[in-house]
């Protein structure tokens, strides 16, 4: 006979099946792009904080001031590290088989970033991928009238940024000097400027260069074209996010793997195809 404390421990195990709907359906094994996804968001989530940490008390002498620009860069390529994460798991490619790890991982790392709320961001990215190059819809795209960089910047910029969110980012920079004794001169070196380095840095590579308008005008529904740049250069300059047509034929592929999807050593699957009348963002 079963007792009664091992038959409520049974039930409370976890099972090999979740259910939605009413319906069973299998849970998905741990794949290699789980484990691959999840080491590589660690890494830049972890590697990000290690760092701000050691910058934002490290004594500025004369010495250190060597060291200043480098530090700024590393933090500004971290930030921008960060915010791929969280992109990546807008496409829910961080952990596939574990939608709910995936989300946890996007929602820390954009919050982290600049106090942003995934899910609304989430809603947003999607918008852009539905609707490539609608200046009504597409709110990555310019006003559709000019390409020029900065006019371009600050609408993508007042696209995303609130005032819930500066006030936010004021209240924790305040904190960060009144509360924790942080110089003001490191938080801005290796803080503030990296966080705003960084988007000109994802803006740059990852919507102007890719969504530009060529001379002859896009030969695809996804308005995008890729950068030529060898695979060192590319993740120097955005993690890959400037093989960006091979982004929007295939968002379910993530960032680490785009330079084998661009230079054609695995096979990706179909495109994704743009819905005709899209209403609700699909990760699919």
């Amino acid at each position: 006979m079963i007792s009664s404390k091992e038959s409520k421990r049974a039930t409370s195990r976890p099972s090999a099946t979740d259910r939605k709907g009413g319906e069973e359906r299998p849970r998905k094994k741990w794949s290699r792009d789980d484990t691959k996804g999840l080491t590589a968001a660690l890494a830049i989530m972890l590697s990000w904080a290690a760092s701000l940490g050691l910058l934002l008390t490290a004594p500025l002498t004369s010495i250190f001031w060597y060291w200043a620009i480098p530090a700024l860069l590393l933090q500004t390529f971290l930030y921008t590290g960060l915010f791929i994460t969280a992109h990546d798991a807008m496409h829910g490619t961080i952990t596939p088989s574990r939608p709910m790890l995936n989300n946890a991982l996007g929602n820390t790392a954009v919050f982290l970033y600049a106090l942003f709320n995934f899910k609304k961001l989430t809603t947003k990215h999607w918008e852009h991928h539905l609707h490539p190059g609608d200046p009504e819809q597409d709110p990555d795209f310019n006003n559709g009238i000019e390409d020029r960089f900065d006019k371009w910047y600050v609408r993508f910029m007042m696209n995303y940024l609130s005032l819930p969110q500066l006030i936010g980012m004021g209240i924790v920079f305040n904190t960060l000097v009144y509360l924790a004794d942080v110089p003001v001169l490191n938080l801005v070196l290796f803080w503030v400027a990296p966080a705003l380095l960084s988007t000109v840095q994802l803006f740059l590579f990852g919507t102007y260069l890719p969504h530009k308008t060529p001379r002859s005008g896009h030969t695809n529904p996804h308005h995008s074209i890729s950068n030529d740049f060898p695979v060192w250069l590319s993740f120097l300059t955005c993690y890959h996010f400037g093989y960006h047509l091979e982004h929007h034929e295939h968002p379910r592929v993530p960032w680490w793997r785009l330079p084998a999807v661009r230079f054609k050593k695995v096979d990706p699957g179909p495109a994704f195809v743009l819905p005709e009348d899209p209403t609700t963002p699909s990760m699919s």
